[in-house]
Order: structure tokens, then sequence, then C-alpha cells
């Protein structure tokens, strides 16, 4: 699972990425202190924005594959 954060007027930047086998891994500059990403079940991924500031203002999106 990826998770991407994309600023208003500005391109997609990877934020994570996650998988059942390995720890997430966080692109330069974010970190899980800020984006907590929680995977209970292989079939729903949530992640959570803590301490929201004016930078935060983005939308957000998650790609899955499934192989």
């Amino acid at each position: 699972v990826f998770w991407y954060q994309q600023p208003p007027r500005n391109g997609l930047k990877l934020v994570v990425s996650c998988s059942t086998w390995r720890h997430n891994s966080y692109e330069d500059g974010y970190n899980e202190a800020k984006f907590e990403v929680s995977r209970e079940r292989t079939d729903y991924t949530l992640m959570t924005i803590k301490n929201l500031t004016p930078k935060d203002e983005a939308t957000y999106f998650c790609a899955a594959s499934d192989h």
C-alpha cells in the first residue's frame, strides 16, 4: 500500500509505503510521529495525520496492489 500527499497546485508526493511483510517505509521529510499508518488486516489500512497544521492541507490518496 502506498500513501500519497498532493498539496494544492502541486504534484503527488509519496509519504509512506507499507506491506504485510515489512515495516512501513517513510520518504524523506515524513515520519511515523506525524503520519501514523495502521494495517490491522490485509484488506484495510488507515493513515492518521497527527497535530495538523496549515502545512498539512492537501489531498491524500492511497494506492494498493493485489499481487
